[in-house]
């Protein structure tokens, strides 16, 4: 079994940053992709930002050139650096993790970002 937890949510004005925190623990030997998907209310959840492999990223791109992805393999944790925040941002933001041969997938329970305009 593998347990997701996040951090770092919060509420903060348009044009300001949030990092959000992700680790994973337990049974993990190998991952296949690790990031950040999001939910605004209404709407179905996306890909924010994830690694697949060790060094490949993917982007939505109404993100791109404000969020970055980042990992320490060591712990087990994906970061998100979320910069120039808009109030199109608002959403829960949820950690994936994809591990093992049997591309098994778990879910943080999710972190609240609001950005206000």
């Amino acid at each position: 079994q593998v347990h997701v937890v996040e951090s770092g949510g919060g509420l903060v004005q348009a044009g300001g940053s949030l990092r959000l925190s992700c680790a994973a623990s337990g049974r993990i030997f190998s991952i296949n992709t690790m990031g950040w998907y999001r939910q605004a209310p209404g709407k179905q959840r996306e890909l924010v930002a994830e690694f697949v492999g060790d060094d490949n990223t993917n982007y939505a791109d109404s993100v791109k050139g404000r969020f970055t992805v980042s990992r320490d393999n060591a712990r087990n944790t994906v970061y998100l650096q979320m910069n120039s925040l808009k109030p199109e941002d608002t959403a829960v933001y949820y950690c994936n993790i994809v591990v093992g041969g049997l591309y098994r997938s778990y879910w943080g329970q999710g972190t609240q970002v609001t950005v206000s305009s």
